[in-house]
């Protein structure tokens, strides 16, 4: 079967998760905050993923907002930051308006061009990702924003895959699912998906019950690999 859809994880795949600390870092009068920004980034996007999945696990599923606060709260804390609200509530602010990969724009561009259907399927609470894509101005790229807060749990749990089919009234194997996730798109290759895996900082691969189809460094093949 042909690809029909290509369906994009949103933070760290279109959006840069690390800009918010990396411009707060920039900022006038943040000097504590420049010294340790990346340790930032990294502490805050790994407890927000770990409990995302501990929320599915448990079944005690949240707002993805609710989340992102605490792994934020973990961070600065563990980075000796906690003490700054006011560094807390502008991190938390700049979440809202994430810059896109320069790389993005032009192959939502493609991809419409040529046809093909595009939506985002995330972790993301509605409002976050409708912030998100209104600020970084692709809203007219994608056919579809597809929140997990539809179906209360978090990635993998299949039921966020099975959101895509629902929608666009397609198979599995006419979607072609992109994630800067390795266990993302290994858990989309078992759902049935084709798989890219955008591993721009260079990860081992994920040792899982199933693997990305493909993996590149951007998002620049996206089109090509769509049979654009």
């Amino acid at each position: 079967m042909s690809i029909k859809v290509c369906v994009f994880d949103a933070y760290g795949t279109l959006f840069d998760v690390g800009a918010a600390a990396r411009i707060a870092a920039g900022e006038e009068g943040r000097d504590a905050l420049a010294a340790k920004w990346t340790d930032v980034a990294e502490f805050w996007r790994q407890k927000q993923l770990q409990y995302t999945w501990l929320r599915a696990i448990t079944g005690d599923h949240t707002d993805f907002w609710t989340v992102t606060q605490n792994g934020l709260d973990w961070a600065l804390e563990r980075t000796g930051l906690d003490g700054d609200l006011e560094l807390r509530e502008r991190l938390l602010a700049l979440y809202w308006e994430l810059q896109v990969y320069k790389d993005v724009p032009m192959m939502l561009a493609q991809l419409k061009a040529a046809g093909l259907q595009t939506a985002i399927l995330s972790n993301g609470s509605p409002d976050m990702l409708d912030g998100a894509v209104s600020s970084a101005g692709i809203e007219t790229f994608l056919d579809e924003v597809l929140s997990v807060q539809d179906v209360g749990v978090f990635k993998p749990n299949a039921k966020v895959y099975q959101m895509v089919l629902d929608r666009f009234s397609c198979t599995a194997d006419e979607v072609l699912f992109v994630s800067s996730n390795g266990w993302d798109a290994a858990a989309a290759s078992g759902f049935g998906f084709e798989t890219v895996w955008a591993n721009r900082s260079g990860e081992p691969m994920d040792r899982l019950f199933a693997q990305p189809h493909h993996v590149r460094s951007d998002l620049t093949d996206i089109p090509k690999l769509a049979g654009v």
